[in-house]
């Protein structure tokens, strides 16, 4: 059986509590397959001690390897930078907060043994508050009738990429980037593993409802532009109907002279057409938002260091001592 370099790939924003558990299950969990891996900590700007911890881990474990950012970017720069800096054959998405399981590795190994390009492991909703399942299930089921790709729900970041999948991935250079759908926007051969979710152990959640509004928004408007039609027509639909309830109006006041005005119906066309102009107006205001940032071409991330730096600096040290 050849021997695979595997790459962890471990976005981490405010993880302290978390970095060494990481590790020390990583580290029993590949002990016994025979594979060479390393482990990369990409550090989102944490103002907690995570890259502390993270130089800890270092210290104990060879394999460790860290990319810091100048402050925090978001978890898409992180998982970008982890592909761009991920030297393994295979890479393997984790979250820092261990509710991705790593029993499942073994098996992300084999699906990727087996000829995938892409093993995803997918969870169920138990132990979700049901409202939040709720919601869940009713995004992805509106999410995936505008969309040009296939998201499914309970499938995330925890997925393991073959190589060609990385180099796929990071053809795509757009500055507004949403990994779901970048998965199944490059295709490739496809495995799912399920498995039951997993609570937090340590720490909180960083994803406010706020965030998780926007990311909402970002999967539908990134992967097409069906919301813009949605305009046009709507638009198109309200001209048809003003053009008709004018006619109407008109004719009525041929055949039997003009009555008392209604206030109703006049106030109730303005902001029915005002309703409709201002959603058009910021539906079409995402989309100019988005090609505005994406014409500044700003990098996706600025870097602080790197382990490799450190580890220079250290074996040039060693080196000078020696001579």
């Amino acid at each position: 059986m050849k021997h695979l370099f595997i790459s962890f790939v471990i976005p981490s924003y405010n993880e302290e509590g978390n970095i060494i558990h990481m590790m020390k299950a990583l580290s029993e969990m590949m002990m016994s397959n025979g594979h060479h891996y390393e482990v990369l900590f990409v550090d989102d700007g944490s103002s907690d001690k995570t890259m502390d911890e993270i130089r800890a881990a270092l210290i104990e474990y060879p394999e460790v390897e860290y990319v810091s950012f100048t402050r925090n970017f978001g978890k898409e720069a992180a998982i970008l930078a982890g592909l761009e800096y991920a030297k393994g054959d295979a890479v393997i998405l984790m979250d820092a907060d261990l509710q991705h399981p790593p029993d499942l590795i073994p098996q992300l190994i084999r699906g990727y043994e087996e000829g995938y390009d892409q093993v995803i492991a997918k969870r169920n909703r138990a132990g979700d508050a049901k409202i939040r399942s709720l919601l869940s299930r009713a995004y992805y089921w509106g999410v995936n009738k505008t969309i040009d790709v296939e998201l499914r729900d309970g499938e995330g970041d925890f997925r393991l990429l073959s190589r060609r999948a990385v180099d796929s991935l990071l053809q795509l250079s757009e500055g507004n980037r949403f990994s779901k759908g970048l998965y199944s926007w490059i295709g490739l051969e496809q495995k799912t593993i399920c498995y039951e979710n997993v609570a937090r152990k340590h720490g909180e959640t960083k994803w406010s409802l706020k965030q998780l509004l926007n990311y909402a928004v970002d999967g539908v408007v990134s992967f097409n532009t069906k919301p813009l039609r949605l305009c046009f027509y709507t638009g198109l639909l309200s001209m048809f109907l003003s053009i008709a309830y004018i006619s109407f109006t008109l004719i009525d006041i041929m055949r039997n002279g003009v009555d008392v005005p209604g206030y109703f119906t006049t106030i109730s066309a303005v902001l029915f057409l005002g309703g409709v102009q201002l959603l058009s107006l910021g539906i079409i205001g995402e989309y100019v938002g988005r090609i505005y940032n994406e014409t500044k071409k700003r990098p996706h991330y600025l870097v602080r260091r790197t382990s490799a730096e450190v580890k220079g600096k250290q074996a040039a040290h060693a080196k000078i001592r020696s001579s």
